[in-house]
């Protein structure tokens, strides 16, 4: 990844340190099946605009050992520092539900959250799995069920420790939710964003309008909000 950066493995899973890090300390959950290595080109990104350091932990591919083990990598990341939680797809329903857990158990809850794309709703009925699942080549919705009823197991889909959009929603620190318009998950993002608003839940919600320009300015966007909720961060880490 070259010398703007250091990938080293921990207890968790890979953990990258930028040149001039801070304190804060970025939990995050992947949307990857197979482990966390091809998320590390957006963590690495991610760590050389905000000085942070990002840890990506493995988790089990189930429902519990899933949310057992993100628990494990936000203590890990606690130990470090001050703790941002970022979610990418199903790892969004797995940050959420982990956020839920942390405020009902009164631990100490991240500064903020950030959900790039995320799978909020695993009953997968939403309008624009319909209509933008077309627009990506990459999805495949039978793909996606198949790795749903795996990952549950014999747990209702509206379970909110499964499907965080059904959650209590109060209490939680402030979200970030982004997508792009054609994302066939875009639906989680906006329903997700109305409870989170009306539950008075500090809400960011960016959605672009394709997911070429998605995918180039999201990172940057990210960023922008997490040193905007860090403000030891403002000056200090590299723009």
């Amino acid at each position: 990844m070259g010398d703007d950066v250091s990938v080293e493995e921990s207890p968790v899973g890979p953990v990258i340190r930028p040149a001039e890090d801070t304190e804060l300390v970025i939990l995050y959950l992947h949307g990857n099946q197979d482990g966390p290595e091809p998320a590390l080109d957006l963590a690495r990104r991610l760590a050389l605009l905000t000085g942070a350091t990002v840890v990506c932990p493995r988790y089990r591919s189930a429902f519990p050992a899933a949310l057992i083990d993100a628990h494990s990598g936000y203590s890990y990341c606690q130990a470090a520092g001050p703790v941002v939680v970022l979610g990418e797809g199903i790892g969004a329903a797995l940050a959420t539900a982990m956020l839920v857990q942390l405020r009902d158990s009164e631990a100490t809850s991240p500064r903020c959250a950030v959900l790039l794309s995320a799978l909020l709703d695993l009953t997968l009925e939403t309008k624009s799995l319909l209509f933008n699942a077309s627009t990506d080549p990459a999805f495949d919705i039978i793909a996606l069920r198949q790795r749903v009823t795996a990952y549950a197991r014999n747990t209702p889909l509206t379970d909110s420790r499964l499907s965080p959009l059904y959650a209590n929603l109060h209490g939680l620190p402030p979200i970030q939710l982004l997508a792009a318009g054609t994302d066939p998950l875009l639906d989680d993002s906006l329903a997700f964003a109305t409870r989170a608003a009306r539950s008075r839940v500090t809400v960011d919600l960016q959605v672009w309008p394709e997911n070429t320009s998605f995918r180039a300015e999201a990172v940057q966007a990210m960023a922008d909000f997490i040193r905007a909720k860090h403000p030891a961060m403002r000056a200090g880490a590299p723009a």
